[in-house]
């Protein structure tokens, strides 16, 4: 690896014919939509093993075409659409959310950048194309998917949908910053954006060895971009009964679901080029069969890898219960964000000594020493903050009136809610029950009664 930047060779692509330029395209397509049907009906069987239920298995073999079954359910169900909605955004709306969700896949790599493949005679490259700044690119069309979602929480006119998409916006941007910032990391080290060149970067070393902070941090965004359990606050049934997308039926609900499950597809993809070595074989494979990395086999790598990932979906679905918001933000702006650019410091520092010529042992006590420090700062500032809470005299709850407004509203922080009266006790209480007239009552049932009986009598 140069020790600036890696040069991008981009000179294999754009040489393809027009028909097989297209035979890609279709075949992008057509692995995102196969994908997502292997991966509904996969995600409701693991499911239902982890809860010890049956889960699909009408539908095919083993239930295996059960999502294509929902998916003709859905298309011939009844189209509404409500009266309070803006009905050219909210027609389009399921668009935008769908369209940019299949485009990230053009600069994914498949396969080595070499003519490794032969399609009807013609040698070309395992992948559509590849741009100097794909990985911006992917940022770009990952973000304007968001629009899909806002715009489908605006137009519906209801207050449950415009909750959902202004929580999916403020998500948005809580983890874009943190994904960028981890992104940054991988362009220093491999002194380029470009997705072909960043699997070829990683021949010695996969980036989630060399960079393990930044493949939880964009762990942990990619499961909150794809609005995923747990971080699927913007369809949250509990609150919002089904978020977003609550005015939604038929094909246009259906190309909601379809936009989420493409984007794991593609956020899956990213991260096996980024991190985990794109269409390379793993370890024990590639150091004794020369052949695991040429042919159709670099295919067949990166498909298992992306599984594996969407099992990792599937897998936290199933076992971790939903974030509250709040807990979502803390999450994106206290921990990710602040974690994401000390760690971009970190590597950009390292980097530069490297290309300064300095040796292992130097770069490795100058970063010991930098963490040291920091450990350092943050200990003393506890201390300081914690002398500075002890000094600080507790006042008193400021008095709170829930209905001062003319409905009742929760306390804020550091207030407090008057005493409920509460009931007297049975002593304090006298007993009123029908009976002799020994029995203990008020004057006025006592007197009722005696004036009733001298009727009678």
């Amino acid at each position: 690896m140069s020790p600036y930047l890696a040069a991008e060779d981009l000179s294999m692509f754009g040489r393809d014919p027009w028909w097989l330029v297209v035979i890609k395209a279709v075949f992008c397509f057509a692995f995102l939509m196969v994908t997502v049907l292997f991966s509904i009906v996969w995600e409701r069987k693991v499911v239902a093993w982890m809860q010890l239920r049956i889960g699909p298995n009408r539908h095919g073999p083993w239930g295996m075409l059960q999502s294509l079954a929902d998916g003709i359910k859905l298309m011939l169900k009844e189209d509404v659409i409500v009266k309070r909605a803006d009905k050219v955004v909210y027609v389009l709306a399921p668009i935008v959310a769908a369209i940019p969700a299949f485009m990230a896949i053009a600069v994914i790599p498949f396969g080595p950048a070499g003519n490794e493949i032969s399609i009807f005679g013609h040698r070309t490259t395992m992948q559509l194309t590849d741009l100097p700044i794909a990985m911006l690119y992917v940022l770009a069309v990952a973000s304007v998917g968001i629009y899909g979602i806002v715009l489908a929480g605006w137009s519906s006119g209801s207050t449950y949908p415009l909750l959902g998409g202004l929580r999916s916006c403020a998500q948005m941007i809580s983890y874009e910053i943190a994904m960028g910032a981890a992104f940054a990391s991988v362009f220093l080290y491999s002194g380029s954006m470009s997705t072909s060149t960043i699997v070829e970067q990683q021949q010695d070393r996969w980036y989630i060895i060399l960079l393990p902070v930044s493949f939880l941090i964009y762990i942990v965004t990619m499961v909150g971009e794809t609005n995923r359990a747990p971080f699927d606050m913007p369809e949250s049934e509990g609150d919002l009964v089904g978020g977003f997308n609550t005015e939604y039926s038929s094909i246009k609900f259906a190309m909601f679901m379809l936009a989420e499950y493409v984007n794991m597809v593609t956020v899956s993809a990213v991260s096996v080029t980024l991190f985990l070595g794109g269409w390379r074989a793993p370890w024990p494979i590639s150091t004794f069969w020369e052949g695991a990395n040429h042919g159709w086999w670099p295919m067949a790598w990166f498909v298992i890898k992306v599984q594996l990932l969407l099992f990792f979906f599937i897998w936290l679905r199933g076992t971790l219960p939903r974030v509250r918001y709040d807990q979502l933000m803390k999450l994106g702006w206290k921990v990710l964000i602040p974690v994401s650019v000390v760690w971009l410091m970190l590597v950009a520092t390292v980097r530069t000594l490297r290309n300064e010529n300095y040796d292992f042992a130097d770069i490795a006590l100058y970063v010991g020493g930098g963490v040291l420090v920091l450990l350092l700062l943050s200990f003393v500032a506890d201390i300081f903050r914690d002398k500075q809470g002890a000094r600080e005299v507790p006042a008193e709850p400021a008095a709170f009136d829930p209905m001062a407004g003319g409905f009742p509203v929760p306390p804020l922080p550091g207030q407090e809610l008057p005493p409920v009266p509460r009931r007297r006790s049975r002593r304090e209480r006298e007993l009123i029950v029908s009976g002799g007239s020994d029995t203990a009552s008020d004057g006025s049932m006592g007197g009722s009664r005696d004036g009733k009986e001298g009727s009678d009598g």
